[in-house]
Order: structure tokens, then sequence, then C-alpha cells
């Protein structure tokens, strides 16, 4: 049941529309036995990936997750822009914002209101775990608070180097008159 294609197979076999193309699995992250996340695209204009998966009263997604005993299943939608994709992948988490790192480019912060940094990140670190698998990047999420203290912190830094910056121009400026 652990067999990396298995999740694969099951949604063809129950979603004839991902069987013939109108609805993409783009990626996939499973925990076997405990939860997965699908992301789904549509290539076809006016198809909901997301509600063709899941079906009317859930019930394409259930025989899937009653075929795998019980696994969670998340499915969400791929997005081309890399924050709108990254926030679907951590619902059922609210994300508030998504910080790309300028020197890793697979990297990011995802922040998320106070009450909702134990849902992003999950039961023993899956939801984030999960989702990074999902999207290719290395996530760190912090809550609201978290992220306006480290502004904070790096505003004061800022001012610091500007301080210097000042100080060095003019002691520079001194060196020249004389």
């Amino acid at each position: 049941r652990s067999y990396p294609d298995l999740l694969r197979r099951l949604f063809e076999q129950e979603i004839p529309e991902i069987f013939d193309g109108t609805v993409e699995i783009v990626s996939i992250s499973r925990e076997a036995g405990d939860r997965a996340k699908v992301a789904v695209r549509s290539n076809e204009d006016g198809v909901d990936p997301v509600g063709t998966c899941v079906g009317p009263r859930g019930e394409r997604v259930q025989a899937i997750v009653n075929e795998l005993k019980g696994e969670n299943m998340d499915i969400v939608e791929w997005r081309e822009d890399p924050a709108e994709y990254i926030a679907n992948a951590l619902n059922p988490a609210k994300v508030l914002d998504v910080r790309f790192d300028d020197e890793n480019e697979h990297a990011c912060t995802v922040v998320v209101p106070d009450d909702q940094l134990s849902l992003a990140i999950g039961k023993r670190g899956q939801n984030a775990r999960l989702a990074a698998r999902l999207t290719g990047y290395k996530i760190d999420i912090k809550s609201e608070s978290d992220a306006a203290d480290l502004n904070n912190v790096e505003a004061d830094n800022n001012d610091i180097d500007d301080e210097d910056q000042l100080m060095s121009d003019s002691s520079s400026n001194m060196i020249e008159e004389e």
C-alpha cells in the first residue's frame, strides 16, 4: 500500500477526468497510511480540479480514502504563482503572506495568524513537511506576531547599517579634507 504510484493509479481509476486528462495530477506528497496531499490542475476552462476530484458529497475522494484504509487526503489546487501554490498546499491553515528567500530560490517563510500556527505546522510537523515535498520549497512557518518581531529586528539592523554607513562616509570625507 506504500507503492509510490499507487495513489496516482487510484485517482485515475476513481476519477474519469484524471484518466482522460481533463484534470491533471501535478504533484503528490504522501506519508503512507496517514496522510497525503495531491496537487491538481484543470486542463480545460470551467472545470474545477479540486471539486472534480472530491466529487458530489465527497464520494470520489472517499472511495480512494476507503481503499487506503482511512488515509487522510488533502486535494489542493496547483497554481503557477508559487506563493499561491504554497498557500494552497498549507490548507487547511490560512496563509497571510509568503516571503521568498533572496539567497535560496526554493526557500520561503510563510506567515500565518497566531491561532493557526499549530494547524499550519500540523501534528509532528506533518502538514508543513507534506506541503514542502508537494511544492518543492523549504517552508519556514512563522506566526504573525513572530514575523512582526522579526521585521522589527531587521528594521533595527538596517538602521544600524545606515548609521554605520553614515559614520564611515563622514569619516572618509574628513580624511579627504585634510
